[in-house]
């Protein structure tokens, strides 16, 4: 009997395996890079006359933190492209704020602009129809960051065949236009990080840049989009008859897209204009040194990785300079044991260490906070303080179409080294992002960018977080600093016992490595 279930299992699993669609690694695609004839543009001659009187080398930058403003930003940069827009995301959904976006995308390429999309492909499913009709369009390309298997049980299939190549995702954030203007970040594209969403809201932040980093990410962006590991629709979906009539069939759904977006704050985005996004006469910007930093497209390649440069080693950098105070904003925190002996030995030479992250509560991710929450107490018992963000906290943008019970959760992945570097990026403090996933970001050499920062970081504290701490018996609590008289929790605050029992569980899985 036992051996009859085997059979059919492995009958079954076969059956999968080969009603699967291959993919093509070595379907033909033609190398293209970013357009550098674009100096004439309106972006191009704005940031002229910004940049007239300002030190060569450096670039300006404008965070952004709002979420109606991160996508506003978007839309009105697209909708303002002559020449080229370049995109690098992690996922794109098909929710309201996409569906925006993509329209203003689709109206960029109709008038002649090069659009260029480059997506992972862990959040795809269903999309290759959509993918497909948009690629048909010939000012639109698609390439894909290591696609799975198609068909039934494809990614069943990628799962036992080639774990060690889908495992490795391509996490990096950019957003660039006509070579001349670039926004790069944390954020995702999808309602719940632009505050559209009534039942979850993400903090985030994004950063535009205009000057010698847009180059730094166009070259980025060319050495993802020619690599091997991003290939065309064609490559791995089961194409449409006739992509052209499914790109029709998608512009007939755009009087409904619109109506849609006409109803929401972003309707008036597009109108705004280049001046009033950067400051008439440029004082919104902060001009400063930057690095750019970002793994190769060879980390999404199991047996290179190890050889290829890593992002990690100019972020560790960053810690090695600092003197006095380092403060860590990461919604994945998992320092593994390098990591934690790490932070104790930059707390141990001088420099307070500050860790800001999810609580339980707040946490998208349950298996995530299993793999952090040992971390806390040898953290605690070295003196490095950690902030929990709460479930309720504010995110700005998101009280425009919220809801009041909406769960809040950090997804910033920033730090602040001495009031005089900022990082803003993909990068989360976690095996992850260390060791399988491609990341980017931004360092910027800016003091007052930095003490700005830390300063509305240390104010936002004890209305957004708990305070973790160890009480005298050397178990954790968590410090409620809202009010006069301090609220502490002896457990996780605001949640149940199924969600701390599911973190104890995990907690025995041996998958620490791969959060």
């Amino acid at each position: 009997m036992v051996l009859k279930i085997r059979h059919l299992l492995l009958v079954s699993a076969l059956g999968l395996l080969a009603g699967c669609a291959s993919i093509d690694f070595d379907y033909p695609r033609e190398a293209s890079s970013a357009l550098t004839d674009t100096e004439d543009t309106a972006l191009g001659t704005r940031y002229s006359e910004l940049a007239e009187d300002k030190p060569a080398g450096q670039s300006g930058f404008l965070p952004i933190n709002d979420g109606v403003d991160a996508l506003g930003v978007r839309l009105l940069l697209a909708s303002r492209a002559e020449r080229s827009i370049d995109l690098q995301y992690y996922l794109i959904k098909t929710d309201v704020t996409s569906r925006a976006l993509l329209y203003t995308l689709l109206e960029a390429a109709d008038r002649g602009v090069r659009v260029r999309l480059l997506l992972d492909d862990v959040f795809t499913s269903g999309y290759d129809i959509g993918m497909a009709a948009l690629d048909s369009h010939p000012n639109f390309e698609i390439r894909i960051f290591n696609p799975f298997y198609r068909g039934a049980g494809g990614r069943v299939r990628s799962g036992l065949t080639g774990f060690g190549r889908i495992n490795r995702r391509m996490h990096n954030k950019s957003f660039t236009v006509d070579n001349q203007i670039t926004v790069v970040g944390g954020r995702n594209i999808a309602d719940e990080y632009f505050g559209a969403r009534e039942d979850a809201k993400f903090s985030d932040l994004d950063v535009v840049g205009l000057g010698p980093v847009v180059k730094d990410v166009s070259t980025m962006f060319d050495t993802y989009w020619n690599h091997e590991t991003a290939l065309p629709i064609p490559a791995f979906a089961e194409m449409p008859d006739d992509p052209a009539a499914e790109l029709e069939r998608l512009r007939a759904a755009i009087p409904d897209w619109l109506e849609q977006v006409k109803s929401t704050p972003y309707a008036e985005a597009v109108q705004a204009d280049i001046q009033a996004l950067l400051g008439k006469g440029g004082g919104a910007l902060e001009w400063a040194q930057y690095e750019l930093v970002y793994d190769p497209p060879d980390k999404g390649i199991k047996n290179r990785s190890k050889e290829a440069d890593s992002i990690r080693e100019p972020l560790a950098e960053s810690f090695r300079r600092a003197s006095h105070e380092a403060i860590i904003i990461s919604p994945y925190f998992v320092p593994r044991k390098s990591g934690i002996e790490a932070l104790i030995a930059l707390k141990e030479r001088g420099v307070d260490v500050t860790i800001i992250t999810n609580s339980l509560a707040a946490n998208n991710q349950f298996a995530v906070h299993a793999g952090y929450a040992p971390s806390r107490k040898p953290l605690l018992e070295a003196g490095i303080r950690i902030y929990e963000v709460r479930p309720d906290a504010e995110v700005a943008g998101a009280e425009l179409f919220a809801a009041s019970g909406a769960r809040a959760t950090l997804h910033t992945k920033s730090f602040i080294v001495d009031d005089k570097e900022v990082f803003i990026g993909s990068f989360n403090f976690d095996p992850r992002s260390a060791y399988i996933n491609t990341e980017s970001g931004v360092i910027i050499h800016s003091r007052k960018m930095a003490e700005e920062f830390a300063a509305s970081v240390r104010a936002a504290l004890p209305r957004q977080t708990y305070e973790v701490f160890l009480n005298n018996d050397g178990k954790l609590r968590w410090r409620d600093r809202r009010d006069a008289d301090d609220k502490v929790w002896d457990k996780e605050p605001e949640t149940t016992w199924g969600q701390r029992f599911a973190v104890g569980f995990v907690r025995l899985l041996p998958i620490r490595g791969q959060l």
